[in-house]
């Protein structure tokens, strides 16, 4: 008689090693050879076939084998066209999704690292600049020295946490509040539990001291060079911070009655009280000779060519404060406002009583989430949020879950048509949505969408606020000569702008519009090169001395996570909602780091404080 024999429990375990192996890949450190990388992706699928079809079962054998011979140095350039030959042959002949995922990796591989193939068989090493680095350091557009921070925390030193992280990045206090901490993505304490709660700890730093009060390194000796900067965005005002360091007179041409940019002007009091960015800011202005010229626009106020004729070097970090409409009939109607415009009349008090009033959302992003949870603070009756394909939701998981338990009603699949105005007082009063299907995925790995059969819909609202990007304010530099591309600045990785010696641009005027440790890790850049320009080879040096390296037992331990107010009380006003870490807690969570500036990834380049 046949036997039926339970397998739930075998299945279960087998689940529990899936789940230690996906933190393995989620953890895979920055700098990995990408060959190895996708010769250990294709195993998981040779060990996942079922051995029935030649092509799977023996093909994609084969296809490591020739993986092998490159990664030893073994091959030739031939083997390349006879790899690719022998996964499109896979692709077409396998019966199942097994071989044709598997060998599809390798042609991927093929069009996107084919350098990484050539160095390896000619050269018979990985391509210049790939090695294994420290995962959280890589990935901090900034560089910002992450493990020894956390040290420093973890010594109660945390005014040395500040000054370490001012070594790269002069708004500690804001990033605190508003980074979008990809330091976190690839941290190698996922191996063990969770990624280190970084920002959490940056933040814990600067909530025990402020970062006014934590002295900044001296500055060089006055170089008698002059430099100008565009913009008091974080951009902008972190190259006039490592520009006065190195010695030289800067002078900052701000729009605006205050600096900050978009940091002040985007980004809602709730989430970075205004009061916690003049910390940063006082302490940059305290750094030396820093001049800046309030109420003053390029263009308006004063010529560009003015300046590039008064000063040795400049630098254009004018952000992207100007938000976009869509190009449709009625973009422009009473109560229609881009969420970038919506922000900054609340922040320069201008905000409007939305008390009764239905409001919908346009767009996905961090910008159109803090729109939706400032309105919700302006008192709507109801909020909601549309888009297109759940790809559109760009914004932050906790952003987007914040706003949830604010009330915010959120609605995808759907894409928008027109927008209808009151024919009498031009005022927006509904929008025609039409329902999407999921549709197949593009190059990129995006979902695409394409008309369901079902009837378009009109839904009513009072207020349409359009998240749909920003952009820059570029036509005056345009007009003096400035290369201009799709209304971005033309400026190389070193910041420096096509054709104009002297003259160097980053940020999101270049890049579009992005995250403020993106602009700062620009400014950065900038005032390093400009330093360079002048003649000069500065180095900043802080003369921090790092704690050191214990070894972590990895024991696994729970992620202590940063705390908000009940949202039933936030929703009632802009105060600040989040809450500080415990002393136990930030205790704990510092030590957690692996300290892989020490053990595993690698060590600092460079030395510290460089």
């Amino acid at each position: 008689m046949r036997k039926l024999v339970k397998r739930g429990n075998m299945n279960e375990r087998i689940d529990i090693v899936l789940r230690k192996f996906r933190s393995r890949m989620t953890s895979y450190p920055p700098g990995m050879c990408p060959l190895a990388l996708y010769r250990s992706l294709l195993q998981i699928s040779m060990n996942q076939s079922c051995g029935k079809c030649v092509p799977c079962r023996d093909g994609l054998a084969e296809v490591d084998y020739m993986l092998k011979c490159i990664l030893n140095g073994d091959a030739t350039m031939e083997i390349l066209d006879e790899m690719e030959r022998k996964c499109n042959m896979i692709v077409k002949t396998a019966d199942c999704a097994v071989g044709v995922v598997g060998a599809d990796l390798i042609l991927d591989s093929l069009r996107e690292f084919r350098d990484e193939y050539i160095s390896h068989i000619k050269d018979r090493r990985c391509a210049e600049n790939v090695s294994q680095t420290i995962p959280c350091v890589s990935l901090c557009p900034a560089h910002v020295d992450v493990p020894g921070y956390i040290a420093m925390i973890k010594e109660g030193n945390y005014s040395g946490a500040v000054n370490v992280i001012r070594n790269k990045n002069p708004f500690p206090t804001a990033c605190a509040m508003v980074c979008e901490h990809p330091c976190e993505k690839k941290c190698r304490r996922t191996l063990v539990d969770a990624p280190v709660n970084i920002r959490g700890l940056k933040k814990y730093a600067v909530d025990q001291i402020a970062a006014d009060k934590v002295m900044t390194p001296k500055c060089n000796v006055k170089t008698g060079k002059k430099v100008a900067v565009i913009g008091g965005g974080p951009s902008g005002m972190t190259a006039a911070y490592f520009l006065t360091l190195m010695g030289h007179e800067v002078t900052v041409f701000e729009e605006h009655k205050k600096l900050g940019g978009m940091l002040r002007y985007g980004i809602p009091e709730y989430r970075l009280p205004k009061e916690r960015l003049e910390e940063d800011i006082r302490a940059i202005l305290n750094t030396g000779d820093i001049r800046v010229r309030y109420n003053v626009k390029v263009g308006r106020d004063i010529s560009f060519k003015e300046i590039k004729a008064d000063f040795d070097a400049v630098y254009i970090g004018i952000g992207a404060q100007i938000g976009n409409r869509m190009p449709m009939e009625n973009a422009d109607a009473k109560n229609v406002i881009p969420a970038a415009d919506f922000l900054q009349d609340v922040a320069e008090g201008k905000a409007i009583d939305l008390t009764g009033k239905k409001v919908v959302l346009i767009g996905g992003g961090n910008v159109a989430m803090d729109a939706a949870r400032t309105a919700v603070r302006l008192n709507a009756e109801t909020i909601h949020v549309f888009t297109r394909k759940r790809d559109d939701y760009t914004a932050l998981e906790s952003e987007i879950e914040s706003a949830m338990q604010e009330g915010i009603r959120f609605r995808t699949l759907l894409s928008f048509l027109n927008i209808e105005a009151d024919k009498e007082t031009g005022e927006v009063r509904s929008v025609w949505l039409q329902p999407e299907i999921i549709a197949e995925y593009d190059n990129n790995g995006m979902m695409t969408t394409e008309h369901s059969s079902n009837y378009p819909y009109r839904f009513k609202c009072d207020l349409l606020i359009l998240g749909v990007g920003q952009r820059s304010d570029v036509r005056e530099f345009e007009e003096e000569g400035i290369p201009v591309n799709r209304g971005r600045i033309v400026a190389d990785e070193t910041c420096m702008v096509d054709g104009l010696p002297g003259v160097f641009s980053g940020g999101d005027c270049v890049t579009g519009p992005s995250t403020a440790i993106n602009a700062i890790a620009a400014g950065q850049v900038a005032a390093y090169n400009i330093d360079e320009y002048l003649g000069y080879h500065h180095k900043v040096d802080y003369d921090m001395i790092i704690p050191s390296a214990y070894p972590n037992p990895c024991i696994p331990t729970g992620r202590a996570e940063i705390e908000e107010k009940d949202p039933f009380d936030r929703r009632t006003n802009f105060d600040h909602v989040e809450l500080s870490m415990t002393y136990e807690e930030a205790m704990r969570e510092a030590g957690r780091c692996l300290r892989c500036d020490h053990y595993g990834c690698g060590v600092m380049e460079g030395g510290r404080g460089e």
